[in-house]
């Protein structure tokens, strides 16, 4: 660990003495580092080519869980606008850049969750980079959902719904704030984690993806690190374009019950979702999942995309504990839909 002088961290200085030297050889911060760099940053005090050289030097070395638990911390004390709802629900942040293919299930699988009796809620921004992509705002758009809620509307909406969406510049408006900058850059950075960190509804259940085991591990022990949230259960598993709608087939999923990891793999065949990712393929993102998320939750649509969003819906009601397995899970989402509760729950979405 490289000791300070002065006790002041600018990231002229860290990236001189600690992040700086190259992917090899560069040292990892301390907590202490890390929150004054994000800090800095959310205070708009580093200029633009010393903060881009930052992230770049954060992405070459990877951020520990204790620099990514200091980075969500600041976030928490100095840009989320939490409010919590009273119900208790499930968190998902997923990647806010958005899917470019792929029709985005969230919403649907939202929805159904919330009608078998699990609350979630989701939050994303609009066009975030690098991929300025079709998020949750982008299909409750289209649906006629309103997304440019306070935090105060959007616990509102989760406790009167059962699905609740918190839109990022009213609930996290500091890291919003960092877009331009961002765009320049060209690559992604430490923020399109934390920002699906940020949990506005102050959850104890958080539902995310990953590419490859380790980032879930890296998630989960962020989470534990963390003086700020308080997040017990945490549930992730391979998505979609790194977003959080479970990748057809061969899939691998990881839990974490107060900081302790259990990893598995499923066959998405084996709970009716036989297909592949090419099936799921969509010409205009937020339009056509908007009209399909529809179909599927009045009861219009009976394919692949019906077996994907009860699943997706499975895997929310089973990471909240209200079953005790993905397949009693999938049993109360393909109930919901079928009754007539997941209709009945996205009108009064529409009606918020």
């Amino acid at each position: 660990m490289v000791e300070t002088v002065d006790g002041a961290w600018p990231l002229e200085r860290l990236m001189t003495e600690v992040v700086g030297s190259g992917p090899k050889s560069a040292e990892d911060m301390t907590r202490e580092q890390a929150t004054e760099a994000f800090r800095r940053v959310l205070d708009g005090e580093p200029d633009p080519t010393t903060l881009g050289a930052f992230w770049l030097a954060n992405r070459w070395k990877r951020n520990t869980p204790e620099e990514l638990a200091a980075y969500i911390d600041v976030m928490a004390d100095e840009s989320v606008g939490f409010a919590a709802p009273n119900c208790d629900p499930v968190d998902c942040g997923a990647n806010y850049d958005g899917k470019n293919t792929s029709a985005l299930l969230g919403v649907g699988a939202g929805v159904v969750a919330g009608a078998a009796g699990t609350p979630v809620v989701a939050h994303s921004g609009d066009r975030v980079p690098t991929q300025k992509a079709c998020a949750y705002k982008h299909v409750l758009d289209e649906l006629g959902v309103r997304t440019d809620l306070s935090p105060e509307e959007s616990a509102a909406m989760t406790d009167e719904v059962g699905f609740g969406f918190y839109y990022q510049p009213n609930a996290n408006p500091a890291v919003h704030a960092l877009g331009d900058r961002r765009e320049q850059m060209g690559v992604r950075t430490f923020v399109n984690t934390i920002e699906t960190l940020a949990n506005p509804a102050r959850a104890n259940v958080h539902l995310g993806s990953f590419y490859h085991l380790p980032y879930a591990k890296r998630i989960i022990d962020t989470f534990a690190a963390s003086q700020r949230y308080d997040v017990d259960r945490v549930v992730m598993f391979q998505g979609m374009e790194g977003y959080d709608d479970i990748r057809p087939g061969s899939t691998k999923v990881a839990v974490s019950t107060d900081g302790d990891l259990e990893d598995f793999e499923i066959e998405t065949a084996e709970y009716g979702m036989d297909m592949t990712s090419d099936d799921l393929a969509v010409l205009d993102v937020p339009s056509d999942s908007a009209r399909i998320t529809e179909d599927v939750l009045t009861g219009d649509r009976t394919d692949a995309f019906t077996d994907a969003i009860a699943l997706n819906a499975a895997f929310r009601i089973y990471a909240r504990g209200d079953a005790d397995t993905i397949d009693e899970g999938l049993a109360l989402a393909r109930e919901a839909i079928d009754d007539g509760r997941a209709e009945d729950t996205l009108e009064a979405l529409k009606a918020f």
